[in-house]
């Protein structure tokens, strides 16, 4: 651009000095038409270097996601290809599923048993509460007799004293009595054992057995869910859009389920980053929302229009590690670090298929010196139109 302006500017020179003569072409003219253009030229960059800032570092990122195996298994199928499409909930890779079939199997085996035990409890239960009302009533319908036994013990008694009773009548009536005295002993004894046996319950209300079947059950519940859980992951699904680079897995690898041994690597491809580095006292002015226009190497000639999402307000270089140790304080200072902006590609080019680490320049337009950036744009345009050119004579 700026050889641009130098070329109108020395085609103005031209025709006023030398083609029409309007002014005289001596040293003085020909110094001050040196001085201008680099003097404009300076204050035009710098202005422009504030309202419109650029950058020569624009990179594209995607999010690289760690695929870890849910279990551990050997691998039966890998139905995809590397560096190739694959869209949202396509299968990754497949893991034998027998063993955590029969997992399932054991698990839903064990479940129903537990169930039968709930079952064999709350038949205790109300069997228990059978035997407690038949108890009580037994007691209830003993009692009546046992008095009306004592009373004829008293009647045989005094009759046999008078002589006007039979002995055998006052043996009977005594034994009469005591096998309901026994009866009734044995009722009471009966009820008490219930009433302990009841009186182990929950807050529920539940006696134990019923409570340690039905704890049984959620645990074997929670056992084949799990399984199934485990069951699911054999089949790997992808996560999002996008595409998996270098893939080495096979079938017959066991693919075993650590974090830090991740058997392949998915880059997502529908939401990249697309990150812009600036020096430190370009942005001033830069905001969220302002426009801003790039071009990569991969698209020569396009250009991309994005919108500032934020900045990065954070560097290496301004954390301070916390530990009991003094912070090192170089002697020789560190190089100023580039801020991050990061930028969202407008919805008319998000078409546009922005590899993971495509390179390429770009600027912002602030809300100040709206004139000046023509300017700017011209140079990225024309910036843009020398990616067309591979310079290297191989």
């Amino acid at each position: 651009m700026e050889i641009i302006l130098l070329g109108i500017y020395a085609f103005f020179v031209w025709f006023i000095f030398i083609k029409k003569k309007w002014l005289p072409w001596n040293l003085t003219s020909q110094v001050i038409c040196v001085t201008i253009p680099i003097v404009a030229l300076t204050i035009l960059v710098l202005f422009m270097n504030i309202v419109a800032p650029s950058s020569s570092d624009v990179r594209a990122m995607n999010y690289v996601i760690p695929i870890v195996p849910r279990v551990t298994g050997q691998v039966t199928e890998v139905p995809i290809e590397p560096n190739r499409p694959i869209k949202k909930g396509d299968v990754l890779f497949k893991i034998d599923p027998e063993p955590f079939q029969l997992a399932v199997k054991a698990a839903e085996a064990t479940l129903a048993q537990n169930k039968v035990k709930l079952v064999t409890a709350e038949a205790t239960q109300r069997g228990l509460e059978d035997q407690l009302k038949n108890a009580a009533a037994k007691k209830a319908a003993l009692v009546p007799r046992i008095d009306l036994a004592k009373k004829r013990v008293e009647q045989f008694t005094q009759l046999a004293a008078t002589g006007a009773g039979k002995r055998a009548d006052l043996e009977q009536a005594q034994a009469e009595l005591g096998n309901l005295e026994s009866e009734f002993l044995a009722a009471d004894a009966t009820e008490s054992q219930v009433k302990q046996k009841l009186s182990a319950r929950t807050e529920g209300g539940e006696i134990d057995e019923i409570a340690t079947a039905r704890a049984l059950i959620a645990k074997s519940e929670a056992d084949v869910g799990n399984a199934k859980y485990d069951l699911d992951g054999t089949t790997h699904l992808a996560p999002a859009n996008g595409r998996v680079a270098n893939l080495a897995l096979r079938p017959g690898v066991r693919a075993v389920q650590l974090p830090l041994a991740p058997v392949m690597s998915f880059i997502e491809e529908d939401d990249p980053w697309v990150i812009a580095f600036f020096r430190q006292n370009e942005l001033r002015y830069v905001k969220p929302g302002d426009e801003a226009e790039i071009f990569v190497e991969t698209h020569p000639g396009r250009i991309i229009k994005c919108k500032v999402d934020s900045i990065l307000w954070a560097t290496a270089q301004g954390q301070m590690p916390i530990s009991g140790n003094l912070p090192n304080t170089q002697t020789v200072a560190a190089p100023e670090q580039r801020i991050a902006v990061r930028l969202l590609v407008e919805p008319k080019d998000r078409e546009i298929f922005l590899a993971a680490g495509a390179r390429g320049a770009g600027a912002i337009y602030t809300d100040k010196g709206k004139i000046i950036h023509i300017i700017r744009k011209v140079f990225v345009r024309v910036s843009t139109k020398l990616d067309w050119f591979v310079f290297k004579l191989h």
